[in-house]
């Protein structure tokens, strides 16, 4: 690699002043115009930096001293928080936390998409930013003989055990402890990556905010799970709001979480929850939000920004498991949901039966291609809403949505770079983005998402 014009190398000790922060909430500070990233530093700091690794363009460096604090600077209060991977932002105070987040939105829209005039509204945080995950997936190992369970060290795959998170809700960490205990009293093992051998690889916990309900989910290197009865009975047993215990066998050497096969041991196969008025059935595999307290105000907002008044035709492009599409329900004519997983739409098709909804309807498909079919059927969206996966919309879907002719688009996005590009794209092609609203659905993490309202420019 040619490094002749890089004014650091590997080992240097160098004093530096931080500037910005990335979108995984490492410090930004640049020597000579070059940019070093170093985690938990935070921008107004200066402090020592061992530059750890160059590249062509950037280097990475670890803190050894900080010379000058940023006021914003506190201290985590998670006791394993410099060694788990889980949050970035636990030493900077929530307030500027918030702060941060509407400015890393507004530079990226600036950057990327060129968007330097549009309205970026103040974040929406929080009043209690702690406790707030409904869902845990805790991997499972062994350590000296015992079963240990926590989150993976950053960027590795070795296991920090811990007894409780911060940001998971207080019943998801009594379960993991629960279920670690009755294990380890039934002898069963811990699964080990690189060996690719034990029993028990994930413990996953699901629990509703507003119903109390708990499901336990058992991931399990194959079938076999020792002692399977009496597990199934302590676990009841000690925690009395379980409604559902079930098993999920991943037999395949791989990082995804769940296998295809997943067994119900006792109970119900779903626990419920309510998002607003909305009543969810939310299985092992089900993508359902894991803030539900901030989730109802994303919502809200986007609800909102559609602009409904009960005349409306409406398009939700990435519907999951129907979650926006319900809610826009409540406000307008019709809905029509497309999601190209088709457990989530049979889910969403159950949820809309649970609460009662008749004026939506679900597809299977690609956005890119049902929507264009239900434009030939006759279909005019008036509003189209989409919550694409970090990788964004589709160019095929935003040439649908330009074709159509909508007189607003809602784009919900978890990830602002993807959505400057889409939104570069839809203003270059007869949409106007008049304000963007952040929402901190995960405090002490450098994620937000955001809410946009566009609408479409009528030509002279």
């Amino acid at each position: 690699m040619a490094t002749e014009n890089v004014p650091v190398k590997k080992n240097d000790m160098i004093d530096i002043m931080f500037e910005d922060l990335t979108h995984d909430g490492a410090g930004v500070g640049k020597i000579a115009g070059f940019p070093v990233f170093v985690q938990r530093a935070l921008p107004g700091e200066t402090g020592t930096v061992k530059i750890t690794k160059v590249k062509k363009n950037y280097a990475f460096g670890r803190l050894l001293e900080l010379t000058k604090e940023s006021p914003d600077r506190v201290e985590a209060p998670c006791p394993i928080f410099k060694q788990c991977g889980g949050c970035q932002l636990q030493h900077l105070s929530y307030d500027g936390q918030l702060k941060h987040k509407q400015k890393h939105v507004r530079d990226v829209l600036a950057r990327i998409g060129g968007l330097q005039e549009v309205t970026v509204h103040p974040t929406l945080g929080m009043n209690d930013p702690w406790r707030y995950r409904n869902k845990a997936q805790v991997p499972i190992g062994e350590e000296e003989g015992g079963l240990i369970a926590g989150f993976y060290a950053e960027r590795t795959h070795r296991i920090i055990d811990m007894n409780e998170c911060a940001i998971q809700h207080e019943e998801n960490d009594r379960v993991v402890q629960l279920v670690k205990k009755i294990a380890k009293n039934y002898g069963i093992g811990g699964y080990d990556d690189k060996t690719h051998k034990g029993t028990l690889r994930h413990v996953v916990t699901r629990y509703g905010y507003q119903t109390g309900e708990l499901m336990v989910v058992l991931v399990t290197k194959g079938k076999e799970l020792p002692n399977k009865k009496n597990l199934v009975q302590d676990i009841r047993a000690q925690l009395p709001n379980v409604k559902s215990i079930v098993q999920n066998i991943n037999p395949k050497r791989t990082n995804v979480i769940f296998g295809e096969k997943t067994e119900v041991l006792w109970g119900e196969e779903v626990i419920h929850d309510y998002i607003g008025d909305i009543q969810f059935a939310i299985s092992a595999r089900s993508f359902y939000q894991v803030n539900p307290v901030q989730t109802e105000v994303l919502y809200n907002k986007a609800l909102e920004y559609a602009g409904l008044t009960g005349k409306e035709t409406v398009i939700d492009a990435y519907c999951g498991i129907g979650t926006i599409s319900l809610f826009l329900a409540q406000k307008a004519m019709r809905v029509y949901g497309v999601e190209i997983v088709p457990e989530a739409i049979s889910d969403a098709k159950k949820n809309a039966r649970l609460n009662g909804i008749g004026n939506v309807e679900f597809a299977v498909g690609e956005a890119e291609k049902v929507i264009p079919w239900w434009h030939a059927q006759g279909i005019r969206a008036d509003v189209i809403v989409v919550d694409p996966p970090r990788k964004g919309c589709d160019e095929a879907l935003l040439e649908t949505i330009v074709s159509m002719k909508p007189e607003r688009v809602v784009y919900v996005s978890c990830n602002p770079a993807t959505l400057a590009r889409d939104l570069k794209y839809l203003t270059a092609h007869g949409f106007e983005a008049k304000e963007v609203q952040p929402v901190d659905m995960f405090p002490h993490t450098g994620h937000v998402e955001c809410v946009v309202l566009m609408s479409r420019m009528v030509s002279n």
